[in-house]
């Protein structure tokens, strides 16, 4: 239960709908710098766009064809300051180019992007390019087809293995610097008086609960809800005789899909940025949370933003195309561990190649429509959600009339940040090693970091939570009690799809269930109904979104 009076009572500086690695960036930065601010989320945290990625952070190499040099640069600037403050999360991932005679990208013009890639992240901690010709590339990757190659690149950007978590940690580091923050909260009203917004009704779905969300005179609100962004303009206000912000349609967003492997015969240790060879669509083969990441396509979207899976026909693509370049392979259907669906927000620009669309974020502002403290946001990439929270906050200050304090996200590191070397490492492992195996202990750094200290601690006065959920993976049953407890989850989804990884593995997580949910009762108060309400959710959710429609459900499920 929450009590929402506070919340009408007090009035706000920023005013955030939409509570993905943007949202979340801008509440981080806005909050240490000293706004007054609330974030607003209909569903879970990074439940989005923010969960749909290849899971990098990445300069965006291809964006060089559309000379998009100013994107590139803001990127691999914000890989560095990534791999700065979030090393636990952010890591250097070493990617490899086959480049072939037949496809649209020759040899010189992989070499020529890649000398420009190097120039244009000149402070870079990573190593720098190298280019192999033929007879070098097959040698070191004989697996990879060899008809018609010309050789290949290899580079470094970056990976967030656990995408949501970097989002989570900028919530609850915007929650701790005094922003508040809701999740399960939607906006269904805009009220507007003359040329402003003044305030907003919102619902909360667990009680449907309306309150009211106030700014004042120069407060500012920011929609950030990526695709659902027309959604939000279209709002009517509360008085009928309001028209709803905006006639123009701002979000064209393309739809990509990723299909998760096991292991297979031929897979390399190194990533993949290859050229399907259908259709020259550049794609990636990721080494992933101990699986491949196969992904992603690129189609027109405009179906429901509420159920979104990948279809048969974009599976097959990524198998096919997978089988092309690694003949060994002979990935089918029966090998897909998970898929998940996406759709970019993307401006809505009729007529031009998905693929050509700008990735560059935009800031819209609704002046020019009337309103004048409301911008949204259209695009933003994983990788620049911290520039987008400095540009916005810099903004809300100058729009407010205030000198613009520095801005503290470019160095400031994350909740769990830490490196190896740090002592507090060696305290989780001389502390608790003859508790849980040194695999949790690893498998916890690298998904909590410096807060792997706070799960293990809860084992120190309920020790049966330092169980692991099934003898088959490193997770203990303490990551399900601090997700509870300490990362606001609220429901299983929320927990096995988004604070941990748990739903993509074991058979869509659907065998972890029972344990869980004996934890969850035990632990966190969760009663036979609450129980029995968020399995169904959970085996609705997996159905509509991650199970191939060619696979057929278990009736034990």
């Amino acid at each position: 239960m929450r009590d929402f009076n506070e919340i009408q009572q007090t009035t706000y500086d920023l005013i955030i709908i939409g509570g993905g690695v943007n949202g979340a960036g801008v509440a981080r930065d806005a909050a240490l710098r000293g706004l007054k601010t609330i974030l607003i989320e209909k569903g879970d945290f990074a439940c989005g766009a923010s969960s749909w990625s290849t899971r990098l952070i990445h300069g965006g190499l291809r964006y060089l064809e559309y000379l998009e040099f100013s994107l590139v640069r803001e990127s691999l600037r914000e890989r560095e300051i990534l791999l700065r403050t979030a090393p636990h999360l952010v890591k250097p991932l070493l990617l490899t180019i086959p480049i072939y005679r037949d496809r649209s990208r020759p040899y010189w013009k992989i070499w020529a992007g890649m000398i420009l890639y190097d120039i244009l992240s000149a402070d870079k901690t990573v190593p720098s390019h190298r280019m192999l010709p033929s007879a070098q590339f097959k040698q070191l990757f004989p697996s990879i087809d060899p008809d018609g190659l010309a050789g290949g690149a290899q580079y470094y950007d970056a990976q967030v293995t656990y995408a949501e978590r970097l989002c989570l940690e900028n919530i609850l580091s915007a929650k701790a610097a005094g922003a508040t923050v809701f999740s399960y909260v939607e906006v269904i009203h805009l009220h507007r008086q003359g040329n402003r917004i003044t305030s907003l009704t919102c619902k909360d779905y667990w009680t449907d609960q309306e309150f009211i969300v106030n700014g004042h005179d120069k407060s500012i609100v920011i929609n950030m809800v990526g695709p659902w962004v027309d959604h939000i303009c279209r709002l009517g206000m509360k008085d009928s005789r309001e028209a709803p912000i905006g006639k123009t349609k701002k979000i064209g967003g393309t739809k990509g899909s990723h299909i998760v492997v096991k292991p297979f015969v031929g897979a390399l240790n190194t990533s993949l940025y290859v050229e399907a060879k259908s259709d020259g669509r550049p794609f990636f083969i990721v080494p992933w949370d101990g699986m491949y990441l196969i992904g992603t396509t690129d189609q027109p979207f405009k179906g429901s933003l509420e159920q979104l899976k990948a279809d048969n026909d974009e599976i097959d693509y990524l198998l096919r195309e997978t089988n092309n370049i690694i003949p060994n392979a002979r990935l089918s259907r029966k090998d897909i561990q998970f898929t998940y669906s996406g759709v970019r927000p993307l401006p809505n620009v009729e007529g031009k190649n998905t693929g050509s669309i700008t990735r560059k974020h935009i800031f819209f502002d609704h002046t020019k429509e009337g309103v004048t403290n409301l911008i949204s946001l259209i695009g933003g990439k994983l990788t620049t959600y911290r520039q987008v929270g400095e540009e916005v906050v810099d903004m809300v200050f100058k729009r407010q009339g205030k000198p613009v304090p520095p801005c503290p996200t470019e160095d400031k590191p994350l909740p769990g940040s830490i490196l190896p070397s740090d002592f507090r490492v060696q305290k989780v492992l001389t502390e608790y090693h003859d508790r849980v195996s040194n695999q949790t202990i690893d498998h916890l750094l690298s998904m909590y970091g410096a807060k792997t200290l706070d799960i293990l601690a809860l084992t120190d006065s309920e020790p049966d939570l330092a169980a692991v959920i099934v003898p088959e993976l490193p997770d203990i049953k303490a990551q399900i009690v601090y997700a509870v407890r300490h990362e606001l989850a609220y429901t299983l989804v929320d927990i096995m799809r988004r604070r941990t990884t748990l739903a993509i593995h074991s058979d869509y997580g659907i065998d972890l269930l029972p344990s869980l949910i004996e934890t969850l009762s035990r632990h966190c108060s969760w009663d036979e109904d609450k129980c029995r309400q968020e399995k169904e959710r959970y085996i609705d959710y997996i159905q509509n979104n991650c199970i191939p429609d060619f696979t057929s459900l278990k009736k034990s499920w």
